[in-house]
């Protein structure tokens, strides 16, 4: 009897134990949970406000919508007393009812620097991550996520068009052809890699219009500064000619 009572008292004090710390798990759990909604509620935020207007369309702006959406209704089924979280689920609401009427107010950011571009590089990389912890929720249907992640990239080349002729542009403007063919080269090298470059064939025309048109001006300043050279040798040897002649002249 005693023997039984001890193994019961062991037991108790197992089960007790694995029960401590089951709860104590998913009180981290829950913790853990809840931080990382935080974390997505603000990259939500951030691209909403954020993203380069020439980029953002209503389908796009529809779709973050309704991933923040989504985090919000998470966040609230954890916080039902957040009045925060809650007016910022009612306020979504009412944007997404508006379906592809939804008002896009985001100003464009023109991509004139590489720290500007990869600003939105890696707005682009949090969009990529959020589309696919939201297919992981179950809440994106694996089709709709894989089509938002293909935009995604696209958007992505979008960007690395608009640096590569921004930054020549530039320096065209500033009279440096010799840069402004180093933007063009890697803009049409960068197209040409693409997986479909046939999609982007319009912008690649353009880019290599404007490649051959530097080549064309980087070409006639090099004509133009090796005649100059040429020039101050012929100067140079006629200088010389006429210090041997006066040279012979003195001592004739």
């Amino acid at each position: 009897m005693i023997t039984l009572l001890v193994v019961a008292g062991i037991a108790l004090l197992i089960a007790i134990g694995y029960m401590n710390h089951v709860a104590e798990n998913n009180k981290l759990e829950k913790a853990r949970t809840k931080v990382e909604l935080n974390d997505r509620l603000r990259r939500c935020g951030e691209l909403t406000e954020t993203f380069p207007g020439q980029f953002m369309t209503p389908a796009l702006k529809l779709l973050i919508t309704r991933l923040e959406i989504n985090v919000c209704q998470r966040l609230l089924g954890m916080e039902k007393t957040n009045a925060a979280v809650k007016a910022r689920l009612d306020e979504l609401s009412a944007l997404a009812a508006q379906g592809e009427s939804i008002p896009v107010n985001n100003p464009p950011a023109p991509i004139q620097t590489e720290a500007k571009a990869k600003d939105v590089r890696f707005l682009l990389e949090a969009f990529h991550g959020q589309i696919t912890r939201a297919a992981q929720d179950g809440f994106l249907p694996p089709n709709e996520a894989k089509r938002w992640i293909r935009e995604v990239r696209h958007i992505l080349v979008l960007l690395h068009i608009e640096f590569f002729n921004n930054l020549g542009q530039q320096a065209l403007q500033q009279e440096q052809p010799g840069q402004a063919r180093l933007a063009f080269e890697r803009g049409v090298q960068y197209l040409r890699k693409q997986q479909e470059p046939q999609v982007y064939a319009e912008q690649l025309a353009y880019l290599e219009k404007l490649l051959a048109r530097v080549n064309a001006m980087v070409l006639a300043s090099t004509k133009a500064a090796e005649g100059e050279v040429n020039q101050l040798t012929e100067g140079l040897k006629e200088d010389e000619i006429n210090d041997e002649w006066k040279k012979k002249k003195v001592y004739d």
